[in-house]
């Protein structure tokens, strides 16, 4: 199986696939594939080939990993769930069945960021304005534990990602491998419906993916803010927790993220301001539509 990752996987643990940066585009895209799909992941019942509905998000995260800043967004919030036989957009996100696996999938995993205005941000005062971003790369997601009436599943998922900044002339900011590991818990507690879902894992990145946001160039130095270049390697831990119910004619969830960059290598960068933080939102969206076929769905 072939799945195209955003930044989350769908239903209770749509927010914890892949969120690798907090503040920006990744936040934003993080609710609309939160919304990939709700149902349990008990077994094959009969469903709508496709569902379509329309929400409302609130948001809040720092600039990036690290700032002192934080951004509140309301965003409107898109649900869709597609159950082909080839093509699917559900919990599991958006995946093509090229092959079929009983324990792994290969993915693809993809990632994005917004700008970030240099003026707007008291450590990056002076400095060029960051750009969007966009990151994209193969996640082998393998399973290592499910329970016998696949109400709890325990995945290995290893994404790597190569980024770049979205602008007239595109720049390469290097690589990402953000191994986690991934826990979905369906009916949570015994209570029909709410999904959960639990991530933790570290954070890798290359010199280029660091320098782009950590370091500072000789030209952009003051006493507040010395010259600071950026090394490669570990980048911080994240843990993230998200619960969601499908409701006949509308669906709710919310996460709450915790991320640590103690340990990382640009820890000491005069960009971080902030070595521990929370970030979270919660979502609304009303079901606006469903096909009247039905098709079996195990999910």
């Amino acid at each position: 199986m072939i799945r195209i990752e955003t930044t989350a996987t769908g239903g209770a643990s749509a927010l914890i696939a892949g969120i690798a940066r907090g503040g920006n585009v990744t936040s934003r895209l993080v609710l609309c594939a939160l919304l990939l799909g709700s149902a349990s992941i008990a077994g094959a019942e009969q469903l709508p080939l496709w569902e379509a509905g329309l929400g409302a998000g609130v948001l809040s995260f720092p600039d990036y990993r690290g700032s002192d800043r934080r951004q509140n967004y309301v965003l409107p919030v898109p649900y869709f769930v597609y159950r082909g036989e080839f093509l699917k957009a559900d919990r599991n996100g958006v995946r093509g069945i090229f092959f079929n696996s009983d324990r792994v999938d290969l993915n693809i995993s993809v990632n994005a960021s917004a700008p970030v205005d240099s003026s707007d941000n008291p450590a990056r005062q002076g400095m060029p304005n960051l750009r969007p971003t966009f990151e994209v790369g193969p996640s082998l997601d393998i399973n290592l534990w499910r329970s016998a009436a696949l109400r709890q599943k325990l995945d290995l998922r290893l994404p790597v990602r190569a980024g770049i900044t979205l602008e007239s002339h595109p720049k390469s900011i290097g690589w990402l491998f953000t191994p986690r590991l991934n826990w979905d818990i369906a009916d949570i507690g015994g209570l029909h419906g709410w999904n959960l879902g639990m991530l933790a894992g570290p954070i890798f990145g290359d010199r280029k993916q660091h320098e782009y946001f950590y370091s500072v160039a000789q030209q952009y130095a003051t006493a507040d803010r010395p010259a600071y270049e950026a090394k490669r390697g570990y980048g911080g831990m994240q843990f993230l927790a998200a619960m969601s119910k499908r409701f006949p004619s509308f669906w709710v969830g919310g996460f709450v993220r915790y991320d640590t960059l103690s340990g990382a290598v640009f820890a000491d960068s005069p960009l971080v301001r902030q070595k521990n933080y929370f970030a979270g939102g919660i979502a609304v969206a009303w079901v606006l539509g469903e096909s009247s076929r039905k098709v079996e769905a195990n999910e």
